[in-house]
């Protein structure tokens, strides 16, 4: 008893600066996020948006970042209504607050080598609340109407009254102005954001080497964490790759605050797609109308047909032989991954282990990959609520993995990138002096 109530006066001695650090977590990547939106939407040229709507939208931003619901509105005039739907994850921004929200988790635990689940609850319970505030708070901020001039949307916006009778027609429908908003479904944002935090917390504690976890859980440390760390290395590389071929791009082709606006905002939407395709897999997808997503001119010109496209090797390579360069980028990211987690791997794991490790982690990452870099959208005007009006001011743009097909892939790779990576990780064992165990008889 006298134990028991040492450890709780010890628990209650710590609350206050559990509940510091779990603040400081939580505002840096929350404060990660503001800043990369931002700088992402300015670069985007969306500072200009009229009625003061720029910091509104930067927080829309970190809402969908999170995984919250942003819902698109309007009305043109009395017969005319504005449809539109939008479900795309920034992910530059979510990467920004995951990496410091988790890095804040684990600080304060770094120099444990056990800790109990209530524990580790509570930890994760102090974050969760500050973060569920931060939420509603975004969720309140992420709101607004625009007033767009209806001369803006008929004709040629001069307002001289010159244009064609079917504009004149079509601005005294519209009536002296349209509408068009956006709202946050503040408890929706709040379910998922929670979902998303669970997550990055429960991430963080399989990545990290230095992490506590529960006594019962200490033996699958062994098998689960060096895994799972290479395939944040393997993701994290692969970004930074892409940073590096963003700004390559900058200064050979120019359009540098297009390019800026796609690193701050999308740019591992757009890697992490690419790592998939050179694996094999297929997305499908298409573009119509004048408006799109910020992406390279060969994958918008493989999806701007008039039927849903196929996205693989094949139809990018069509367009761009260097496309295929993605396969052997692909193939040294999985193979280095391969190595990384065996060489973090107990010397006695046979290769056939490793194997099934790399392809089960690989599988997970992939369905990852496909689930959060999927994009949809649809937006344009409606008569009566029925069909849409002015062909140009109606689009579509959609984006999704053909995912069993792609999990398969991975699967495949990830037994042969493993073996093949245990086999090297086995040399470099014994260059150092390491011997593997004897096999059993």
């Amino acid at each position: 008893m006298n134990v028991r109530a040492s450890n709780d006066r010890k628990s209650a001695a710590r609350a206050p600066r559990g509940w510091f650090d779990a603040l400081v977590a939580v505002l840096a990547g929350t404060l990660a996020m503001l800043v990369t939106a931002a700088l992402g939407l300015w670069a985007a040229g969306a500072a200009g948006l009229p009625d003061g709507g720029f910091p509104r939208v930067v927080a829309a931003v970190v809402v969908m970042a999170a995984g919250g619901s942003v819902g698109l509105a309007g009305d043109a005039g009395s017969l005319v209504g504005a449809q539109a739907g939008l479900s795309v994850l920034p992910l530059s921004v979510t990467l920004a607050g995951a990496l410091l929200i988790a890095h804040g988790f684990l600080r304060p635990l770094r120099h444990r080598a056990v800790a109990g689940v209530r524990e580790l609850a509570g930890w994760a319970g102090r974050v969760a609340v500050l973060w569920a505030v931060v939420l509603v708070v975004l969720s309140l901020v992420a709101r607004h109407t625009f007033t767009l001039p209806a001369e803006n949307l008929t004709g040629d916006g001069t307002g001289d009254g010159t244009g064609g009778g079917t504009e004149d027609a079509f601005g005294d429908v519209l009536g002296d102005s349209a509408r068009v908003g956006f709202r946050a479904d503040i408890p929706l944002t709040v379910i998922i954001g929670l979902v998303w935090l669970a997550g990055v917390l429960l991430l963080a504690l399989l990545v990290s080497r230095r992490a506590p976890l529960p006594p019962r859980l200490v033996r699958f440390q062994e098998t689960v964490r060096p895994a799972a760390s290479a395939m944040v290395a393997l993701l994290l590389v692969s970004v930074a790759l892409g940073v590096v071929a963003g700004l390559v791009v900058m200064v050979v082709r120019g359009h540098p605050a297009q390019t800026l606006a796609v690193i701050l905002l999308g740019l591992p939407n757009l890697v992490w797609l690419a790592f998939t395709v050179g694996l094999g897999a297929s997305w499908e997808g298409k573009v119509q109308g004048p408006f799109g997503l910020p992406m390279p001119q060969v994958l918008d010109s493989v999806l701007r047909t008039p039927d849903l496209s196929t996205v693989n090797l094949r139809t990018l390579a069509a367009q761009d032989g260097r496309v295929w360069w993605l396969l052997v980028v692909a193939a040294l990211l999985v193979l280095g991954a391969a190595f990384l987690m065996a060489v973090r791997s107990p010397a006695r794991m046979r290769p056939w282990q490793h194997a099934l490790h790399l392809a089960v982690a690989l599988t997970l990452t992939v369905l990852l990959i496909g689930l959060t870099a999927a994009v949809s959208a649809r937006y344009g005007l409606s008569l009566l609520g029925i069909g849409d009006l002015g062909g140009g001011l109606g689009g579509e743009v959609s984006l999704r993995p053909q995912l069993w097909t792609a999990l398969g892939i991975a699967f495949l790779w990830g037994l042969v990138a493993g073996f093949l990576g245990a086999l090297a990780a086995s040399r470099v064992r014994r260059h150092h002096g390491e011997v593997p165990p004897p096999e059993e008889t």
